[in-house]
């Protein structure tokens, strides 16, 4: 009994500690220090959320620069993404992040790529097959990436300022803008964040309520 009560008491304290004075004091420190980065680095426009820095989303409008394709399609759900339950009521089959894992030689991967190279030409014919950015054809291993790298965004601009009326110069402005440096100014390469670049764009055409 008496090594029992011990047990007990080790286990009370290791829950009180771990399960509730820790995890409380953890969110406390990041809701003080680091609050915009604890709620998800949302960006907000007008009082309303629009999106976050870290996820992206998937922009088909022409008068926007469009992101990294991604197998999920950034978790942006229609109608028809939703699943019957074994009730027959159809719902949403929750959120998810990952890439197809698709190898060089899969012939659905090589169909995908050509499809996406022939719609990105038609959309920018002043654009060759071989300057289209890499990234643009190939989607991130979460498929939320946010950025695309600054060529790809460079080569965009020509269809974004036939589309808006913007002028290269001002759209290459905001390019700059809202490029990031390299993580810690070592790790990957200098990239553009996608929401905040066509927020700007959907400001300057007056878009934003």
């Amino acid at each position: 009994m008496k090594i029992l009560k011990q047990s007990l008491k080790i286990s009370l304290v290791m829950l009180i500690l771990c399960g509730i004075i820790f995890p409380l004091t953890m969110t406390g420190i990041s809701q003080a220090l680091f609050n915009k980065k604890a709620n998800g680095s949302m960006i907000e426009v007008n009082g309303k959320k629009v999106g976050s820095e870290l996820i992206g989303q998937n922009f088909t409008d022409k008068k926007f620069f469009k992101g990294r394709v991604s197998s999920i399609n950034y978790n942006t759900y229609t109608e028809e993404d939703k699943i019957p339950d074994s009730k027959g009521n159809k719902a949403y089959n929750g959120v998810a992040s990952g890439s197809e894992n698709l190898g060089p030689s899969n012939e659905a991967l090589k169909e995908r790529v050509q499809k996406d190279i022939d719609e990105f030409l038609i959309e920018h014919p002043t654009v060759k097959k071989e300057d289209i950015p890499t990234d643009l054809l190939t989607s991130s291993g979460s498929g939320l990436d946010p950025h695309v790298s600054v060529e790809a965004a460079r080569v965009q601009v020509d269809a974004v300022s036939d589309a808006t009326g913007i002028s290269k110069d001002e759209l290459n402005k905001m390019i700059d803008d809202n490029t990031e440096d390299r993580s810690f100014k070592v790790f990957g390469e200098k990239r553009v964040n996608v929401l905040k670049i066509n927020l700007q764009i959907a400001s300057k055409l007056g878009l934003l309520k």
